[in-house]
């Protein structure tokens, strides 16, 4: 079984140097490459073809977000499978962070993170899954929302079924599989189906990305 292949981008070498001594000691996980600007972490991604990047958001050069934008970049016209990008940031409102998820990015984690949740952010972004608890969800997608009107919905918007939307607005919400199962009285494998099919209509990347699009745009209040 190969491991996910974890890259790590920020410009401070000691606080790589430890997290690459974490990474690599999990069975699990491989250790892919660090870099410690933008131009470099772009380099290395279409090198090294990471699974998961985690990404500091200021940096020499170029930053964690314009950094994210070009690696999904690259991804998209090179044709392959892009890395999921986990910003790695000091505040838990950073509205460069905010940005980064904008850009594309799959979720935040605090620097003085436990070890224990960095590693499980790892493994749970890479099944295309939210890295943020809940509230910290609800709170730094507020932030992202604020000081500009909300759009209207796309046309897969009415792409949805009723059920898709109920599922939705769940998600949009933070609760996992297991809650909107419990929930909505439903398998978890079902409304993992429902999830895809929620994203591939609305075209979007992850669960992350479907939080920053109920609070982007006018979602009607039922229905």
């Amino acid at each position: 079984m190969t491991g996910i292949r974890v890259a790590l981008v920020d410009d401070q070498a000691l606080f790589r140097a430890g997290i690459r001594m974490l990474v690599e000691s999990q069975p699990d996980l491989v250790f892919a490459g660090e870099a410690g600007d933008g131009v470099a972490a772009r380099e290395l991604a279409g090198r090294s073809r990471p699974d998961v990047v985690l990404m500091d958001v200021r940096m020499p050069r170029s930053d964690g977000i314009q950094a994210t934008r070009d690696i999904l970049a690259d991804a998209d016209a090179g044709g392959y499978e892009p890395p999921r990008i986990v910003v790695l940031t000091t505040f838990d409102l950073d509205e460069n962070a905010a940005s980064a998820i904008r850009a594309g990015a799959s979720g935040f984690v605090l620097k003085d993170a436990d070890p224990e949740f960095l590693l499980a952010a790892i493994r749970t972004v890479h099944q295309g899954n939210a890295v943020i608890a809940a509230t910290a969800t609800r709170k730094l997608f507020a932030h992202v929302g604020h000081g500009g009107g909300r759009r209207e919905v796309t046309a897969g918007w009415s792409d949805l079924t009723q059920r898709e939307r109920e599922i939705f607005r769940l998600a949009a919400r933070g609760l996992s599989n297991a809650e909107i199962a419990s929930s909505e009285y439903l398998s978890e494998a079902t409304v993992k189906t429902h999830i895809s099919r929620v994203l591939a209509k609305l075209g979007l990347r992850d669960r992350v990305q479907l939080v920053v699009f109920s609070y982007e745009h006018a979602i009607p209040p039922e229905g």
